[in-house]
């Protein structure tokens, strides 16, 4: 099996919802492989399907004036937070390919961060099985994970805190959870990390966990635009 990796940089958020929905339309048809989109997003916050505007904590005119607009998405969890720094990756994945298990499907997404964490920095990333999603570093979520599932083509994906801004984390309750935090790779390492690269190392671990073969395109040949 071939994988599609689109890098694609910083884009708006309604424009890569756009992108996803058309490339899940493409391969619900078995028009293109599986892709994933490598991005990062300006400020927004997004709420998935059990998302509470009472875990926005943020005035709206206050969001206004940080030009941070909120979406309401297919992904499931609660509220969370894009913006510069962070690596988002979206997943346009036809499962009838990989077994059927969405259980599955999210525990080798967690997985890539696990290996790359303890490969490239001698970090300790754990799941939380029993309770939430994501990749976590002691009591503080590195990586969110959140998808949705049609015909069982997934659209959305995960949000890695590279040199994320972490004061943003405040205008909400990420992922509605009160009780612990959020953390990023510079503050674990104490120093900016080069997000390019690392999105490169994240495609080839995606390639190795899904037993795929490494693909890069460009957007004219995988949307045929």
């Amino acid at each position: 099996m071939k994988l599609n990796v689109l890098k694609i940089g910083m884009i708006d958020y309604k424009e890569a919802l756009t992108i996803q929905e058309k490339l899940r339309s493409l391969r619900s048809d078995s028009k293109i492989d599986d892709s994933l989109l490598l991005l990062e997003h300006y400020p927004v916050i997004t709420l998935g399907r059990r998302g509470k505007y009472s875990n926005i904590k943020l005035q709206r005119n206050d969001l206004e004036k940080h030009h941070v607009n909120i979406y309401e998405v297919t992904r499931g969890g609660d509220v969370t937070y894009h913006g510069p720094g962070q690596l988002v990756g979206y997943l346009i994945f036809d499962l009838k390919n990989h077994g059927r298990d969405i259980k599955e499907f999210v525990w080798k997404i967690q997985e890539v961060f696990i290996r790359f964490l303890r490969s490239e920095y001698n970090i300790e990333g754990c799941r939380d099985d029993r309770t939430y999603t994501g990749v976590w570093v002691g009591n503080n979520k590195l990586t969110a994970i959140g998808i949705s599932v049609l015909r069982w083509v997934t659209m959305h994906g995960f949000s890695f805190n590279i040199n994320t801004d972490l004061d943003h984390y405040q205008w909400i309750n990420p992922c509605g959870i009160v009780d612990r935090g959020v953390t990023s790779l510079e503050r674990l390492t104490g120093s900016k990390q080069h997000l390019d690269a690392i999105s490169d190392k994240i495609a080839f671990l995606f390639c190795e966990i899904f037993g795929m073969e490494f693909h890069s395109t460009d957007r004219i040949s995988l949307l045929g635009l």
